[in-house]
This record gives structure tokens, sequence and C-alpha cells, in this order.
């Protein structure tokens, strides 16, 4: 009988250690993860990438003076695709593209025409699985295990406390 409580006890030690991890582990995976972005730069110019869900964010800006370039044309070759942007007031460009929900990375090319500028910008752009997405599968299986071992060895603890309480009455 102690030997069973004993291997309860382990097991439930081990169980709520797991439990913690594993939450721990997701929150972590959570929603603190920045966002992709690709960075691509020449001799006079920096661009950067911002990705939040399809849609792609470009701020151009000259590296002498970190001003931002306006008034060009500016198209992305993404996945052997060329798309146009759109400016936005604030100075930078913007792509609307369903390939940018797509992990893995991918080749970024930016041509930027207009003001006496011609240049092509390249860079790479790792984009990650959704963020609702887990990578883990079995995780939820996992947990629920743990919960059922659990609840198990709280049923032989309460078990073994009722025969103890009978013997000794």
């Amino acid at each position: 009988m102690k030997l069973l409580a004993l291997w309860c006890a382990g097991t439930l030690a081990a169980s709520s250690i797991a439990m913690a991890q594993s939450l721990d582990a997701n929150a972590a995976t959570g929603e603190t993860a920045a966002p992709p972005r690709v960075e691509a730069r020449s001799a006079d110019l920096l661009a950067v990438g911002i990705v939040h869900a399809d849609r792609l964010t470009i701020h151009l800006s000259r590296l002498i003076d970190n001003a931002p370039v306006r008034d060009v044309a500016v198209t992305v070759l993404f996945r052997g695709i060329a798309h146009p942007t759109t400016a936005a007031t604030d100075g930078s460009f913007t792509l609307r593209d369903k390939d940018l929900t797509l992990p893995g990375a991918a080749a970024v090319e930016f041509q930027i025409v207009g003001q006496g500028i011609r240049e092509t910008l390249e860079g790479t752009l790792q984009l990650s699985a959704p963020t609702g997405a887990s990578d883990d599968k079995n995780s939820v299986r996992q947990m629920g295990w743990w919960v059922l071992n659990f609840a198990v060895c709280i049923g032989f603890l309460l078990l073994l406390a009722r025969r103890r309480k009978a013997a000794d009455s």
C-alpha cells in the first residue's frame, strides 16, 4: 500500500511539473514574437519590410540621412511574381498578397524607380506559421494524458485514505 501511495505521489509531482512546463512553453510561444521582417540595402538606400497577416509594409529611406524616400514607384518581386505597391501618406509602401501568409523562406526583391533612382534591393523573408497554429500536434493529447494520469492518482489516494480511515475505526 505504501508503495502504491509513493508511486501516486511521484506521478502527481511529475504530471504537475510536465503540465506547468507545457503551459510555460505555450505562453512563451504566444503573441510576444516580433512580426517577420526583411531588410534589403544598397549603397544609397535601405528598405525594411514588415509583415502583418497578408500585408507587407515597406519603409524606404536613404542611408546617408535616414530620410524617407517618396515619390518613387516600388515594385516587389515575391515568390516569382512582381507586385506593385501602394504609397501611404506616412511615406511607406504597402503590398497585400495572400502568399505572405505561407510559411517558409522567400527571396524578396524591391525595385525602386523614380527621382533619378533606379535600384534593385534584395533580401530574404522568413515567414513562420500563423500564430494560431501549433507546431506540436500532439500537445493537446499529451495534456489530456497528464490530466487523466493526475485524476487516476487522486482516485487511488482517496481510496487509500478511505481504507485507512475504515481500518482505524
